[in-house]
């Protein structure tokens, strides 16, 4: 099994972890032929397990990534009723959020709700740099449904964790709108800077 260093997470719900960094360093090597910045960059284990899913469709390392995350919760312990994933920001035939959360949830076993919903397509927030500009980005974009969270308490998943807005947006959407009476947040992995 891979080694993790588990990272705390701050946002709005009552505590979270990220697995591990993602990526551990990365050193430019030169541009392509496009122009764009190459890196040589060194992952943590879950780091590249996900890399490989996230990126190359690697499906056989969802298993590990499971079997890790099951591991981890089993020693955080934290006091959860149901999984909630963070809906997908594209649409595409696998979903790597989804395929980790239903392994988890059978895992465990915890049911999984899929009950935040999103009221509208939003770009892709790794493009936007400003966290203030994220969160502008995001408000009022998800909702989520009191008849299976008013009074649950929630674990909410997320794969990659870069600045925290989106996850904070649909915490507050879990405690104003769904009622939630609390929220508990996992990642595989963070970035090394939040942004």
């Amino acid at each position: 099994m891979p080694k993790i260093t588990p990272r705390y997470l701050s946002g709005k719900w009552r505590d979270g972890y990220a697995l591990d960094l993602h990526t551990l360093s990365a050193v430019p090597i030169g541009h392509d032929e496009f122009g764009h910045m190459q890196f040589d960059t060194t992952r943590s284990e879950v780091g590249e397990l996900l890399y490989r899913l996230k990126y190359k469709g690697d499906t056989s390392v969802v298993d590990v990534l499971v079997a890790v995350a099951v591991s981890f919760l089993k020693v955080w312990h934290p006091p959860v009723e149901l999984i909630v994933p963070v809906p997908p920001t594209s649409a595409r035939t696998f979903q790597p959020v989804m395929s980790l959360a239903r392994g988890i949830s059978a895992q465990l076993p915890l049911p999984l709700f899929e009950c935040v919903t999103k009221s509208r397509d939003t770009q892709q927030l790794k493009n936007i740099f400003d966290l203030d500009e994220r969160r502008r980005a995001l408000q009022g974009v998800h909702m989520a449904d009191p008849a299976v969270t008013k009074g649950r308490t929630i674990l909410l998943f997320d794969d990659l964790f870069r600045s925290g807005a989106t996850m904070d947006a649909i915490t507050a959407a879990l405690y104003e709108q769904g009622e939630a009476a609390d929220v508990y947040a996992l990642t595989i992995t963070r970035t090394r800077s939040l942004q």
